[in-house]
């Protein structure tokens, strides 16, 4: 049998990126965030290097790892698979392909002298290696029958939803961002973070088409209350940006809007409502839980080189405290200008 050997995606080859779709498409440890396009978003958008690797044997793809170099005096120096993604890591045919690409991940990250890689695995691979705990996803079988959906959700929950039906709440899917950017940047600054920038959005709708939406709720009046863009992979739903008028919560917009997505997806004969991922003990966290989501760990695992713990670039650290607070006071214009440029170094 001949040997594996690794190579690089080029950007500019649009059959090699065929290729490697088709086999993220096939492969069962691929999730979306593997997807080739993902380098053109990471290196045009946020220009951050990429890496993204590929084993091949015969003329075959038999194992794929995306990977980008996020530096950062604020934040550090890490390459991660993926910045901006919450599932990542290698996705192969078997563990020779595996070792060799994490193999190559290494010997990259030692060469770049980053301080740590950071693989965000959705199972377990290295027991051996530091594992930040802080986030778990949630999924759940989507049922066949739109009314089998609405009563599996837990009562509570179910008279939320049918509170927003009643409310006379209405969704739409758009063409563009341009009614998703307003709710969510105002949304991310109520919460004291920064917004990604709104190129970032409108490229995720070019570079994905029909596998990335936007589905906007509005009330009685067509005033624009909740949205959500969503991606889709092999009969996968994953809501991943959302933001919410402050009036969302009296209407029970974002209740709705998570139930429109769901009967949608019933109704196109979706299989998996992916809820994505939420940090323990968050308000996000307690929302997805009740609707019967329960969590499943997710295993961010980390090679460390030049530092001596984790890293935790994260709301929950007590060190950005002061930051969130004044960033809650910013004007939103000013908010949305310097947003990019601090939220492309998180990653």
């Amino acid at each position: 049998m001949t040997s594996l050997t690794i190579r690089r995606l080029d950007p500019g080859n649009i059959q090699d990126a065929r290729r490697w779709d088709d086999f993220v498409l096939a492969c069962p440890q691929a999730t979306f965030f593997h997807r080739s396009g993902w380098q053109e978003i990471v290196s045009g958008v946020f220009r951050h290097p990429t890496y993204f690797l590929y084993a091949e044997r015969d003329g075959a793809i038999e194992g794929v790892l995306p990977l980008a170099h996020v530096k950062s005096l604020l934040f550090g120096n890490a390459l991660v698979s993926l910045p901006f993604a919450v599932y990542g890591g290698v996705a192969a045919n078997d563990e020779a392909a595996a070792q060799l690409l994490e193999n190559e991940a290494q010997s990259i990250a030692q060469g770049l002298g980053v301080e740590h890689l950071e693989l965000r695995n959705f199972r377990q691979r290295h027991a051996d290696w530091p594992t930040q705990d802080l986030y778990v996803s949630f999924r759940k079988a989507i049922e066949a029958d739109v009314e089998a959906n609405m009563l599996a959700i837990p009562r509570k929950q179910r008279a939320m939803v049918r509170k927003g039906i009643k409310n006379g709440l209405s969704s739409e899917i758009d063409g563009d961002v341009e009614r998703f950017f307003p709710l969510y940047a105002d949304n991310v600054l109520r919460h004291g973070t920064p917004a990604m920038p709104k190129r970032y959005f409108q490229k995720l709708l070019e570079v994905f088409g029909q596998d990335c939406d936007v589905l906007t709720v509005t009330d009685k009046e067509g005033r624009t209350v909740s949205s959500v863009l969503s991606f889709y992979f092999r009969g996968e739903i994953l809501p991943y940006y959302a933001g919410d008028d402050v009036a969302a919560r009296d209407l029970a917009g974002n209740d709705f809007k998570y139930w429109e997505l769901m009967r949608r997806s019933c109704e196109r004969g979706i299989k998996v409502f992916d809820y994505g991922r939420s940090k323990q003990g968050t308000g996000s966290y307690s929302f997805k839980k009740n609707w019967g989501f329960e969590p499943q760990p997710l295993f961010y695992e980390y090679c460390l080189y030049r530092r001596d713990g984790i890293p935790q670039n994260n709301p929950s650290n007590a060190r950005f405290k002061f930051f969130i607070a004044a960033w809650r006071r910013l004007p939103i214009g000013l908010a949305n200008w310097l947003g990019p440029f601090i939220v492309r170094n998180l990653g």
